[in-house]
């Protein structure tokens, strides 16, 4: 229990400060969490709508056709101006175009102008939702490469642009699509979750677009309508990333006297056009002003301004003063104008904007990225001085910017644990259910410590595994009964079975000065699917948030994504943790050589379906735990070794070490079944020349990859053993290596053994769960009879 006590003061000390803290200031963080985290595609707000209205108390907002919600404090009889503080609700998105024969949802980009050159890189792989007509959130992930089959392929599909994204639900047909309750018009965006970084930092996709409805929210909670000067709207709008409709619509409406925007500085869009060729000259003219804002979380509260370095005047100026007087950190920051509807009157005075605007935000790091986060002192700041603004006094002190600052009620990310004592001991659990719990423990290849625990712990009570000096779990299962000779020429083969308990991921190669991780790569992947998304540092004191950082110059046009060996692998990256200091990252309890994944969780799809990050090899151990369960402790006549190896993707390490030992000792297996698994083709991305094994068909004999060749004769005879326990079996031609090559120099068979799987090394991984039933079935077959 001693290695978990450091666990238990670091959440001891989270539940004191919480209690310590003002319900108010939970109730901003924890709303920020709850926008944050529910998705809102221009035209398809209705759910944040909800979230929102449900936060209002007794305010009764209004709504209107367009879906704006907005409240009116005060009354007309009030002298003074008629004031709108106004938020968007949305972000972008996509939303269901089509529908394949197979089962693939296609899609179109809202707005249909991406953000920013990477938008759709970033969604490669990646977990979503679709909202359908019953309100209902269906789980799905964009198709992705899959990293073993990249290397010498031409012409390959990167899913950069809507033409190449294809949505996967786990649906084999258009009929099973509707079936899920998907159709044409369901908008899609990417799953999240907020997550409290280090130091009051807070990242989310679409944290950005959230944050100004959060502070409205409680600047409602705050404000005394008998200390108004005036008329004050508080709205959110819809469709400010759709040319601004939503916004537009209720300027039409109340046509305020002045108008706040609450809402991300906005860059300035040039054009990849624009940056080469005959254009560049047009870039030149515009050098003057920066394209992008450059506000830093931490900062205080962003002025949105085409030239920060202008003078302020009007309604600007106030705020400055306001914020000056009241000690709130603030500085004017570049935003490029709000969007405005493109059929209407295009005149400035159409617009509706009264000529007292202002446009206030917070700085957002890595905006409209999946990894985007701002800070939570600068969240603070903003309510403050919009209190000031809307009725001249604040309930609260300026919020420091200083580094300790901290996100109250946002529960810290942490490592699940299930317990499945109880079961009868002749079943186990099902292995669909051990199969979740490993996919949720995190182990990056040389930390496979709690997927070693978690195993261990899952397998049957009778049976007695060791650990060798490479880390890997080794179990042996021999006959109780006293051994009688075997019949002539019916000696039982030696068979060692190997299931990888490790998952690719990074470990902390260094800290920078200022605070920034360098981190190396544990294994090989695409990494547009990995920077750019949050992560989690395992720290002796439990896991800790952060984002990997994308390449530089990734927001400029003509951005080329560097390349390494394989398509799209970059093995060095920074990761940030909310830390500004060596020191810091210290208080963190960050060290080098701490592992760091994405986050990652079991999900179901439809049908028999799932995703889940670490399938590899999550399935292999899982389909051997369940033979061990189905074997029981007893197999007469039988040498058979179960090993969950360690290591294998960087090199096969454990099981090297294994096959050694066991050489050595004069137990060199006769065969060896390395339990892996099987890089499909199964995927509109993918060509179908080879690995064209379908999900859902089958355990597959993986014949041929990069590390071995097994004989048409042992396929034939696993095969036919297959059919003979009316297992389904497929088999073929795939990329990558696998554990029993590392056996082959001591005279072993490696006849590989798996499943179908899409996606490999990414975040959206999806297998299909009767071929984990056929895998373990397999296993069992070939331990009594091979």
């Amino acid at each position: 229990m001693k290695h978990l006590q450091p666990i238990f003061s670091f959440l001891f000390a989270i539940f004191c400060f919480l209690l310590s803290l003002p319900v108010a200031a939970q109730s901003l963080s924890q709303d920020l969490a709850r926008f944050a985290e529910t998705p809102a595609v221009p035209g398809y707000e209705q759910a944040l709508a909800a979230e929102i209205r449900a936060q209002m108390g007794k305010l009764s907002p209004r709504s209107d056709n367009l879906g704006n919600l907005y409240v009116t404090l005060g009354s007309r009889e009030t002298s003074g101006p008629h004031r709108l503080i106004v938020a968007p609700m949305d972000e972008p998105g996509y939303v269901v175009s089509g529908i394949t024969d197979d089962g693939y949802l296609r899609v179109q980009r809202l707005p249909q102008t991406a953000p920013h050159p990477l938008f759709d890189l970033l969604h490669a792989a990646q977990p979503v939702v679709i909202h359908t007509r019953k309100r209902k959130w269906i789980p799905g992930v964009v198709a992705g490469l899959s990293t073993h089959l990249q290397p010498g392929r031409q012409n390959v599909p990167r899913g950069a642009h809507p033409d190449e994204i294809y949505i996967d639900i786990g649906a084999s047909s258009a009929a099973e699509v509707h079936q899920a309750g998907v159709d044409l018009l369901d908008p899609i965006a990417l799953d999240r979750k907020l997550y409290a970084m280090g130091f009051g930092r807070m990242t989310a996709p679409a944290v950005g677009d959230r944050f100004g409805c959060a502070a409205l929210v409680e600047l409602l909670r705050r404000i005394d309508p008998a200390k108004l000067r005036g008329r004050l709207t508080v709205a959110f709008v819809t469709q400010q990333w759709a040319d601004g409709r939503g916004l537009d619509r209720l300027l039409q409406q109340i046509k305020p006297d002045e108008t706040i925007l609450v809402g991300r500085m906005l860059p300035r869009r040039v054009s990849v056009a624009l940056a080469t060729g005959a254009a560049a000259g047009r870039v030149a003219t515009l050098s003057g002003l920066p394209r992008l804002p450059q506000g830093i979380p931490g900062s205080g509260v962003s002025l949105g301004t085409a030239d920060p370095e202008a003078a302020l005047t009007g309604l600007a100026l106030e705020l400055k003063q306001l914020a000056e007087a009241n000690k709130i950190p603030f500085a004017a920051d570049f935003s490029a104008p709000l969007p405005r509807p493109r059929y209407g009157p295009s005149a400035p005075e159409s617009s509706g904007m009264p000529q007292r605007f202002a446009h206030l935000g917070i700085a957002v790091r890595w905006p409209t990225t999946p990894a985007e986060f701002v800070a939570y002192g600068d969240l603070q700041n903003l309510v403050a001085l919009l209190e000031l603004y809307a009725q001249g006094s604040t309930s609260v002190e300026a919020a420091s910017t200083a580094s300790t600052q901290v996100a109250p009620g946002i529960q810290p990310p942490r490592h699940v644990s299930r317990n499945f004592t109880g079961l009868p001991l002749q079943t186990g659990p099902p292995a669909t259910e051990i199969l979740k719990t490993l996919v949720e423990t995190y182990g990056v290849s040389g930390h496979e410590g709690m997927v070693r625990e978690v195993i261990t712990r899952l397998l049957p009570p009778w049976a007695k595994p060791e650990t060798d000096a490479a880390g890997n779990l080794i179990l042996r299962l021999a006959s109780k009964a006293v051994p009688s000779a075997p019949p002539p020429g019916k000696k039982p083969a030696r068979i060692v079975f190997v299931a990888h308990m490790d998952e690719i991921g990074y470990v902390v190669r260094s800290i920078s000065a200022d605070g920034i991780l360098e981190v190396q790569s544990r294994g090989g992947a695409i990494s547009e699917f990995f920077l750019g998304h949050a992560v989690l540092v395992h720290t002796a004191s439990g896991p800790r948030p952060g984002v990997l950082e994308l390449p530089l110059g990734w927001d400029r046009p003509g951005f080329e994504w560097p390349r390494g060996p394989q398509t799209g692998e970059i093995s060095l990256a920074r990761a940030d943790v909310g830390a500004r200091s060596a020191a810091e990252v210290e208080q963190l309890s960050v060290k080098v050589g701490d592992p760091i994944t994405v986050p990652k969780k079991y999900r179901h799809l439809f049908g028999t379906r799932a995703n889940g990050r670490s399938f590899d090899d999550r399935v292999g151990c899982a389909a051997l735990l369940a033979a061990a369960w189905a074997l029981g402790p007893d197999l007469p006549g039988r040498d058979v070794t179960f090993l969950w190896s360690t290591e294998e993707e960087v090199g096969l390490l454990g099981a090297q070490a294994a096959a050694q030992r066991l050489a050595g000792e004069g137990r060199a297996p006769e065969y060896v079944f390395a339990v892996d698994t099987f890089v499909s083709s199964d995927s509109p991305l993918e060509s179908k020349r080879f690995a064209d094994a379908p999900i859902g068909k089958g355990f597959v004999v993986r014949a041929v990859d990069n590390s071995n060749l097994t004989s048409r004769e042992l396929v034939d005879r696993l095969v036919a053993l297959a059919r003979t326990n009316h297992i389904p079996a497929q088999y073929g031609v795939t990329g990558g290596g696998n554990d029993g090559a590392t056996f082959l120099r001591y005279g072993s068979i490696d006849v590989p053994i798996a499943w179908p799987l899409r996606y490999s090394h990414s975040p959206g991984e999806v297998i299909d769960t009767r071929d984990l039933d056929a895998l373990a079935r397999i296993v069992a077959a070939i331990a009594r009879s091979w």
